[in-house]
């Protein structure tokens, strides 16, 4: 890794405070492309970076690189005083916008609701996926939560994406089901989700109960809870702090579901639909 990638990475992980996987997105987009020409980002040219490039067909994929090297070579425009003129920017790929995938509340309650829960194990699992559907949480920010996170029915999360703490309301009904699961679980730790071992549960480990149970991934929950309320008539300014979005704009893919939903109830209920 060169000294001006060293530098960035740096600047990413205490200035900027990114999370871990985004750190490791960027360090990994950047490495590799300097292990491929064997020398420096700062010194390669955009032809060269555009022919290294040429070689992913995903369109998301090669976004994810234009950004990790736009946000690099922008690093270096301000930290090294290099000519504005000769900084690299590369232009992004357009990506037909995909609708969030979620499911409704009595899908994915008639699924829990088969977790055998005569374990321990069971009730955890039970009690992570109702958590998730419950609180919108990233699958990062469930897994670091511990006891003393809670506040009577209000989750603090603190290991939230760009260190953002927030509050976030907790359904009974999933504290109820953590309950339980404490209660019947062997260890005692300052964590809330743990595995066989009575280690932190990883991220791998939740992607499995959720497929196991949902078929779909933890992150499925997060778009569905935020579904929910948009569908329940919540202002997409209180969906946008409940989630953490640093951007309202990134919240605003969930309007196609109110459109949908006014839309569903003029057809139902209007007389000349």
């Amino acid at each position: 890794m060169s000294p001006q990638l060293e530098a960035f990475i740096e600047y990413i992980t205490i200035i900027k405070a990114l999370s871990k996987a985004s750190i490791e997105a960027y360090s990994k987009d950047l490495s590799l492309i300097e292990e491929h020409y064997k020398t420096s980002l700062f010194k390669l040219n955009e032809v060269k970076i555009l022919k290294y490039l040429s070689n992913f067909e995903n369109k998301r994929t090669l976004n994810r690189k234009l950004s990790s090297l736009n946000a690099f070579y922008d690093f270096c425009y301000k930290e090294f005083e290099t000519q504005d003129e000769n900084k690299p920017f590369f232009k992004f790929s357009k990506v037909p916008s995909l609708l969030p995938k979620y499911l409704p509340f009595e899908k994915i309650m008639s699924h829990l609701d088969v977790i055998d829960r005569s374990s321990w194990i069971g009730l955890r699992d039970y009690a992570l996926l109702l958590f998730l559907y419950a609180t919108g949480l990233r699958i990062t920010e469930c897994l670091s939560i511990e006891h003393g996170d809670f506040e009577n029915q209000w989750l603090r999360v603190r290991h939230t994406k760009g260190d953002k703490e927030r509050m976030v309301p907790v359904a009974e009904a999933a504290l109820k089901a953590i309950k339980m699961y404490e209660m019947e679980c062997p260890f005692e730790s300052s964590y809330i989700w743990l595995n066989y071992q009575g280690k932190t549960l990883s991220r791998i480990s939740a992607y499995k109960i959720s497929k196991k149970y949902l078929n779909v991934s933890p992150h499925v929950l997060r778009h569905s809870y935020a579904s929910a309320l948009i569908i329940g008539g919540a202002d997409l300014r209180v969906v946008q702090e409940l989630l953490g979005h640093a951007s309202l704009l990134t919240t605003q893919v969930y309007t196609h579901i109110q459109k949908q939903n006014l839309q569903d109830t003029v057809l139902k209920y209007h007389p000349m639909a």
